[in-house]
């Protein structure tokens, strides 16, 4: 008798299924009578070892195969006559009292869900527009000036922005701690490298002089034995020196990649990185929102037999990443449960916009693959190089026909939603502090 029942998950589903005996035992002796041909044992010639001896050898593992064998058939039989979509693998149970010759089985699975994609209309998207101009490329000259800073020795007080050279002790309760010592010591006063009351006590010494005060570390200080304890620091000033910027000239355009040195050949670059890197920005924060009205819109369970996979997948790429950084992961457990909140968003998502996709064509045209990594190659120095890169192998063509369709589901969704344009300043949308 075959039966679905819906349990308090609306996705799970139970079928009963029955196999012959006499069709596994056939089965059995098939599989036997396959392994004997090349089965080997002391005493026998390959392919000459009686049946019966490997019977009794290998009679339990081809009795396995031959019964997960005709269960997995008649689970797709039914699963297809049905036309149910299961999600992930099922769970075997066997059954008690079955009628003489047959073996039964319950088979416990999930289905995916039936998507209804919702509306868009009431949905509020804000899209950041910026303009790049002189102005941002001045402020990213200027950052990469910054970057290039040499200092030079100084004949005065310390202020903040110089680098200083100091030597220093620090005690507490009268004697040396772990780690309050060093010679030498180099920082850069008001760069936070150094906790702000020890970059004041610096402010106003020349080389030479010195100084002894007391200090009271944070609560939170990352160094247990030091947190919330005042302790007494002897410093002394070796050098002070200012910081001194590069004139964006010939020189600093060729150290930046310019050959020719032309400052407004320089200029053009640095504005057509910053175009892209604005755009991409831009999408990122449009992408956010169209991910939350997609959720939003379109309310739906997913089986948890993906989240579980998903939740597992997380886990293996955060434990590559701490390997890549050095450490050891067996002995730090990365549990999979801690991403399930993830996972669960990620499955949902695919599953919307795997619906969204199908149901609006809006698959990646191949014109759209190739646009999309020329663009990525232009800040690249031989762009077509990379172009080969990506066509050299699908796994890597792949990656960008995902994103595509990710751009085309945002762009679909964008024309239903109420989407405004919301000007931006740069050093919001940059993540940089106003100057």
């Amino acid at each position: 008798m075959e039966q679905n029942q819906v349990t308090p998950s609306a996705l799970e589903r139970r079928i009963d299924i029955a196999v012959s005996l006499a069709d596994i035992e056939k089965e059995v002796d098939a599989r036997l009578k396959r392994m004997a041909r090349t089965v080997k044992m002391p005493g026998f010639r390959p392919g000459k070892v009686p049946l019966k001896i490997v019977a009794q050898t290998h009679g339990g593992q081809a009795r396995g195969e031959a019964v997960g064998a005709a269960v997995e058939k008649a689970f797709g039989e039914k699963v297809r006559a049905e036309n149910l979509r299961v999600a992930g693998y099922p769970s075997i149970e066997p059954k008690d009292g079955a009628p003489e010759g047959t073996l039964e089985f319950t088979a416990v699975f999930e289905v995916y869900p039936d998507i209804v994609v919702g509306e868009f209309a009431s949905q509020k998207i804000e899209r950041p527009t910026l303009a790049v101009g002189d102005a941002e490329v001045d402020k990213t000259l200027e950052v990469l000036r910054k970057q290039r800073t040499s200092f030079k020795a100084v004949d005065r007080a310390a202020a903040e922005g110089d680098r200083v050279v100091i030597d220093f002790t620090g005690r507490k309760d009268g004697e040396v701690f772990d780690g309050g010592q060093a010679q030498d010591f180099p920082f850069v006063v008001g760069a936070g490298s150094m906790l702000k009351d020890f970059e004041t006590a610096v402010v106003g010494l020349k080389a030479g002089e010195g100084k002894t005060f007391d200090m009271t570390f944070p609560e939170d200080y990352h160094a247990q034995h030091l947190a919330g304890q005042t302790v007494q620091f002897e410093i002394t000033v070796k050098a002070v020196e200012e910081p001194v910027l590069p004139e964006v000239d010939a020189e600093f355009a060729k150290s930046l990649g310019v050959a020719d040195g032309d400052v407004a050949k320089l200029r053009e670059e640095v504005k057509g990185n910053l175009e892209r890197e604005v755009k991409r920005r831009i999408q990122s924060k449009v992408k956010e929102q169209v991910m939350e009205a997609l959720i939003s819109a379109t309310p739906i369970e997913v089986p948890k037999a993906l989240v579980q996979a998903e939740s597992q997948q997380l886990a293996e790429s955060a434990r590559r990443d701490l390997e890549m950084r050095g450490l050891k992961t067996k002995d730090i457990p990365v549990n999979p449960s801690w991403f399930a909140e993830q996972a669960e968003r990620r499955v949902k998502l695919g599953l919307i916009m795997a619906e969204l996709v199908k149901a609006n064509e809006l698959h990646a045209k191949p014109e759209q693959v190739r646009a999309l990594v020329e663009e990525m190659a232009q800040s690249y120095e031989d762009p077509s190089e990379l172009v080969r890169w990506y066509y050299a192998q699908p796994e890597r063509l792949a990656q960008a026909e995902a994103v595509v369709i990710e751009d085309n589901v945002v762009a679909w969704v964008c024309d239903k939603a109420e989407t405004t344009d919301n000007p931006v300043a740069f050093d919001e949308l940059m993540g940089n502090n106003a100057a």
